[in-house]
């Protein structure tokens, strides 16, 4: 028995912990978990030998005849679920890593052991480290009925006329305010907006609150662009796999804080018509040694940016390997309808100082050595957290290694420019559909690699089968657009 594995035991026995939630992903993004007595934990050998499971039963994980897998549990992860105070629901969650049968090789199923741990691993042996700080953005509605959408004119029983001219909102319970006439938030002008417009002060101050809890500590919280209900919290920086888990630590409490107020916390991208989409900003830099302990090799002083050539190169990489990127950074069909011009995203793959249309930033808010990083902006929230950081990682490293050039860096408002300029400066532009990133990723042999061979054609199947699903729904707007035709 370890010190770890002491310290768990002891943390469930004094909080008198009476469920621990066993967590992990699948190869989707989707946050799995089961519950264990805590006295398995306790008086039992679960933190020593893990709990068996049906890998058939997760997505892209196993088949049927091979299904036996085993959950490991990961001792430095343990949190204590602290909005949950009855004596018999008290509960932990507790990170894992997936197993083979028989508990002795890690599976090449699971994107956190598997794939992001190895790449932490590798980096360590060679003195090195990551540091990664996700601007994760999402929505809360007080209710959302797909038959009755605001903002869509093909679904919503007025045709968009009237009242039902809004966007879902989150709306304050008070009885003297009327639901849908009261500080209401006009889209694209919800940006750091106040109480009363902002309805989501307290909702956002209570996550902040059992985040910091949590291990998740936030430097900053606001309303975002879009109508209400948008928001953003900005936790500190931190390590590849910590980063992974802190992302579903985030949306785990988002989402279970919105229940308890009888709120939906949706981290779909883009669940709004003509208004701004749900981003996921990944800012990222490379350290010798530890993370703000050591040196970061992103930055020089004599640089004009503040940039080190290492920094450049791992820009190139992200450039090149950009359109691969996209199939695991933004891996939904709804991801693409925030991929378009004319609402902040980014689309056009080039790189710039301080310059929000570029798909790589690098932010100049300061130039102290520290705080010199570079902030990857084609991701967002519907990604598996640990192949999308990891991924990322594995195509600037690739520019390091092959040494390649971003270029100079676009000094415009991209979205202004001309196709005829973005063509003369060489700017390309992501890919418009899934299925077009997927192709790309079809033929990336760097991210690939990262990935292995048993997620890089899981991962594939499932998309593809995805995108299909999606050619072959009949939507309400081909109705509106063609029953005449």
């Amino acid at each position: 028995m370890t010190a770890k594995h002491m310290d768990v035991r002891e943390v469930l026995k004094r909080n008198n912990i009476k469920q621990v939630l066993c967590a992990f992903s699948d190869i989707r993004g989707y946050l799995m978990t089961f519950s264990v007595p805590a006295r398995e934990f306790i008086e039992g050998n679960a933190l020593e030998d893990g709990i068996g499971f049906d890998g058939a039963s997760i997505r892209g994980f196993k088949t049927i005849e091979q299904s036996d897998m085993v959950w490991k549990p990961d001792p430095e992860t343990l949190r204590i679920v602290p909005w949950i105070n009855d004596p018999i629901h008290k509960t932990a969650i507790i990170f894992g890593d997936v197993y083979e049968a028989g508990g002795e090789n890690l599976a090449d199923c699971d994107p956190r052991g598997f794939v992001a741990k190895s790449l932490q691993k590798k980096l360590a042996e060679e003195g090195k480290s990551v540091i990664l700080g996700p601007e994760i953005e999402f929505f809360v509605f007080e209710n959302l009925d797909p038959m009755c959408l605001a903002w869509d004119l093909w679904t919503s029983p007025n045709g968009g006329a009237g009242d039902s001219w809004g966007p879902p909102r989150v709306m304050p319970k008070s009885p003297e305010l009327t639901p849908g006439k009261n500080f209401i938030i006009r889209p694209k002008e919800g940006y750091f907006r106040p109480p009363p417009e902002d309805t989501t002060v307290e909702y956002r101050n209570e996550l902040v609150h059992y985040l910091e809890q949590m291990g998740v500590i936030v430097e900053y919280h606001h309303h975002e662009v879009a109508t209400a209900g948008q928001v953003e919290l900005d936790f500190k920086p931190m390590g590849l796999v910590p980063a992974g888990d802190a992302f579903y630590i985030y949306k785990f409490a988002a989402k279970n804080l919105a229940a308890m107020r009888g709120w939906i916390a949706t981290f779909m991208p883009r669940p709004l018509y003509l208004d701004n989409a749900s981003g996921m900003h990944v800012h990222q830099s490379l350290w010798e040694g530890e993370p703000f302990k050591g040196k970061n090799l992103f930055a020089d002083p004599d640089d004009e940016f503040g940039l080190s050539q290492k920094a450049r190169y791992y820009i190139g990489g992200l450039l090149e390997h950009a359109k691969a990127l996209t199939a695991l950074c933004c891996p939904t069909v709804n991801s693409y309808k925030r991929l378009v011009p004319g609402f902040e995203a980014p689309i056009y793959i080039c790189w710039s100082p301080g310059n929000r249309s570029a798909l790589v930033r690098v932010p100049m808010y300061l130039k102290k050595p520290s705080a010199i990083r570079i902030e990857y902006r084609g991701a967002d929230p519907s990604c598996n957290p640990y192949l999308a950081f990891t991924a990322m990682i594995a195509a600037g490293l690739d520019g390091i290694k092959k040494k390649i050039d971003p270029g100079d860096p676009i000094m415009k408002d991209v979205y202004e420019l001309s196709p005829e300029e973005k063509k003369e400066l060489g700017i390309g532009e992501l890919p418009t559909t899934l299925r077009d990133a997927l192709d790309h990723l079809a033929s990336d042999e760097v991210i690939q690699k990262v990935l292995g061979s048993h997620i890089f054609d899981s991962f594939m199947s499932i998309k593809i089968d995805e995108w299909n699903q999606y050619c072959l729904y009949i939507t309400p707007w081909e109705y509106m657009k063609y029953m005449d035709i």
